[in-house]
């Protein structure tokens, strides 16, 4: 988790769906990908999924796909297999990952295949927390204000090439940031899950270690209201839980002040 961002492998990936709910029946129609490093495209996965089940007018028009370009492709008991495949190694990301992989865990459950546990990264989340005061994050308006150009018809592929885009520019809005380290990076901009969850009780297990010994803590903190990153020292005075979050409450030595720090927004921390 030491390792830079830029020598680890990452997969964009978006679907095209019959239409939102999963869970009400409906499926995946397109799957694109791209695998990259750094800033270099390493390959592409692109395939058309047959649903077995007839598509809406409303549906085709959304995602610029017919019927009759479904009927001769592939069903997702091939294409799964394969993307899985394709992205093996990799650390899966998507615009509203969420949604997407969501579709993915669906078509896995229907064809009763399984696959190990995943880390993902949410560029909705990643907007959010690099850019807090666009106040809105459809991803074409996020392309738009980072003067990305989304040109063509909407599809997958296209959304992937967008995606890939945006990564790239909120990449170097990090690395000014001072973050470049992978760890970090999966800290911020993980989906929930048992990797977070891990990590958040490490660093409430190394907190109550300073509260029990009455030591100070150095702490590398990204604060969501502004997307800034800061170090500073801080004598612990509790954890407290709130509307399902974790705090350090923390006489702050930088402000002068009690201050509540979100453990999500604890990088680093380290017992002085």
């Amino acid at each position: 988790m030491n390792r830079n961002i830029d020598e680890i492998e990452f997969t964009i990936f978006d679907t095209e769906t019959t239409g939102l709910e999963p869970e009400s029946g409906d499926r995946i129609i397109e799957i694109a990908a791209i695998r990259f490093k750094k800033d270099e495209k390493i390959a592409v996965f692109q395939s058309l999924v047959n649903p077995q089940r007839p598509l809406s007018l409303s549906a085709q028009r959304i995602n610029n796909i017919t019927q009759e370009m479904l009927e001769s492709a592939p069903t997702i008991i091939k294409v799964l297999p394969d993307f899985f495949n394709f992205i093996k190694g990799s650390i899966l990301c998507a615009y509203n990952a969420s949604f997407d992989f969501g579709f993915l865990e669906n078509e896995a459950r229907l064809i009763n295949f399984s696959f190990p546990e995943i880390l993902i990264v949410d560029l909705l989340k990643m907007s959010r927390k690099l850019l807090p005061h666009l106040g809105y994050y459809p991803l074409w308006f996020v392309a738009e204000s980072l003067g990305i150009k989304i040109e063509g018809l909407h599809r997958a592929f296209k959304d992937v090439e967008a995606s890939f885009e945006i990564f790239q520019k909120l990449k170097r809005i990090l690395f000014e940031k001072g973050i470049d380290n992978f760890g970090e990076f999966l800290n911020l901009f993980c989906l929930e899950g048992k990797f977070l969850n891990d990590l958040k009780f490490q660093k409430i297990s190394k907190i109550q270690e300073a509260l029990d010994k009455g030591m100070n803590l150095k702490i590398k903190y990204f604060s969501s209201k502004d997307g800034e990153v800061s170090v500073r020292e801080v004598i612990p005075k509790e954890i407290k839980q709130q509307n399902g979050n974790f705090y350090l409450v923390a006489y702050c030595l930088l402000r002068n002040e009690e201050r509540n720090f979100n453990i999500d927004g604890i990088l680093h921390i380290e017992i002085l």
